[in-house]
């Protein structure tokens, strides 16, 4: 009998990582595109609330300290959606700026104005907001997670970021793979995204979270060292091929910031040679990295540099788009046209010159869009996130300790780090796109928020557990 319990108490334990992993890897397969009307929204979503209702049911009770901060900017996102799908009675929206022009509708019909909510398209607020299930089933589960499991799941991020690199590589080999849950472009190095640049985003985190992999002070071992050392030439190779230019930047700061992290345990690992062998092997390295680049780059398979170099902003739509996109920013403040509802807003104030083929679907400056979509709100909604990820940041870096140190707090503050470095990849990306809104980008930066919110001291207990493992 005694036995049975403790079997209950394992299985409850492991719960909580066991419909993490499940749950990340459909993000893996579905959740790589953000548009409302592909099919891996659906499987997503459908998955997110089956995960949670199991967790509910079977799982221990959600211990909402380990994601407090985290839980309440998330809470405040899902609040400013919920207020734009309040519905107004005329005489307050009337006097909104820019609803002037759904005036004229109800006197074509004939009809009274009718209650409106401040959002110019209700369906796609609603779908904003449902969108926001992905990061909350996350942080549920986050506070399931033993410590060990925790650490854990550092691994199986950068599982999924290796077997996104493969299948991008294959698909630069000339592989006919297409995924039907997203709407991605044939021919193009998307991985299972459907946007290059939310990939080369995506493949940038291995960057950051590769060399503290190799170099855990517990498990520094040779196959992790020679496994790292090969996997960042193809992450390079791998960003290289997407086209993406942004990505090509933040493969460069993913890399400074996780070679950042080990940088003592790398220095002590070159100090076990000789310091002429040492410098030997570091410029080898960096040799060989830079050769592999040039090869790329003559052999026509660095798609993301030749873009770079040929980029044309008299052809660039994001460029042409963005003093329109500014203009609707100020006709729409304080208020904002509604979360999500970038599409049909933008085309009421498209100009002719700019009417293509091409569709226009975003801002590719989501940092812009969130202020046009949110109008005040969503400025200091972007305040409170920044700053608190500026204050936890500074406070993590700033602290003395190292992969290699032997108090409790390291390993803590190593994935704090990490945490750290991939919110500011995203933040980056998103001048020149629209990452956060792909579910799969949504759990790793619940997940970044999560390490960067839980930096404090490890017991000696988890360590001597973590030794034995």
């Amino acid at each position: 009998m005694l036995g049975s319990h403790r079997l209950i108490a394992n299985w409850r334990a492991d719960l909580p990582f066991v419909l993490l992993c499940a749950f990340f890897a459909t993000l893996w397969f579905a959740g790589g595109a953000s548009r409302m009307d592909v099919i891996g929204q659906a499987v997503v979503r459908l998955c997110a609330w089956l995960v949670l209702f199991v967790y509910i049911l079977a799982g221990p009770s959600v211990n909402w300290r380990r994601i407090r901060v985290p839980a309440i900017m998330l809470g405040s996102m899902i609040g400013a959606v919920l207020l734009h799908l309040v519905p107004l009675p005329p005489s307050i929206w009337q006097e909104l700026p820019g609803r002037e022009i759904l005036e004229p509708a109800a006197a074509l019909m004939n009809q009274p104005q009718p209650w409106r909510p401040l959002t110019f398209s209700p369906s796609f607020t609603e779908n904003a907001l449902w969108s926001l299930i992905v990061p909350a089933v996350v942080l549920v589960l986050m506070t399931g997670l033993t410590k060990l499991q925790v650490w854990r799941l550092r691994s199986i991020i950068l599982l999924l970021i290796m077997a996104g690199m493969l299948v991008g590589l294959l698909q630069f080999s000339g592989g006919g793979i297409d995924n039907p849950m997203v709407n991605d472009i044939a021919g193009t190095v998307v991985g299972t995204f459907a946007n290059r640049n939310h990939f080369a985003l995506f493949v940038a985190f291995g960057c950051v979270i590769g060399p503290s992999w190799a170099l855990h002070r517990h498990r520094r071992q040779l196959w992790r060292i020679l496994a790292v050392i090969g996997l960042i030439p193809c992450l390079a190779l791998t960003s290289l091929a997407t086209g993406s230019r942004t990505g090509l930047l933040v493969w460069i700061v993913g890399l400074a910031i996780g070679l950042l992290i080990v940088r003592r345990p790398l220095i002590q690992e070159f100090g076990k040679f000789r310091k002429s062998t040492a410098l030997w092997l570091i410029a080898g390295l960096a040799v060989a990295l830079v050769a592999l680049l040039s090869l790329a780059v003559t052999m026509d398979r660095a798609i993301s540099i030749e873009r770079a170099l040929s980029m044309n902003a008299a052809e660039d739509l994001r460029i042409l788009a963005l003093p329109t996109v500014l203009g609707m920013v100020e006709g729409y403040f304080p208020i904002g046209s509604g979360f999500g509802a970038f599409d049909p807003v933008y085309r009421i104030s498209e100009p002719d010159d700019l009417l293509l083929t091409m569709y226009f679907n975003h801002a590719h400056n989501d940092w812009i869009e969130i202020v046009l979509d949110g109008g005040l709100i969503g400025v200091a909604l972007l305040l409170v996130g920044v700053g608190w990820w500026f204050a936890a940041s500074l406070r993590v870096w700033r602290f003395r300790a190292e992969v290699d140190s032997a108090d409790g707090r390291s390993d803590s503050i190593v994935l704090a780090r990490i945490g750290s470095g991939i919110l500011l990849l995203v933040f980056i990306a998103s001048i020149t796109d629209y990452p956060a809104r792909t579910p799969l980008i949504m759990g790793v930066i619940a997940v970044a928020a999560t390490w960067l919110f839980n930096s404090a001291p490890r017991s000696a207990a988890l360590l001597a557990e973590e030794r034995d493992l």
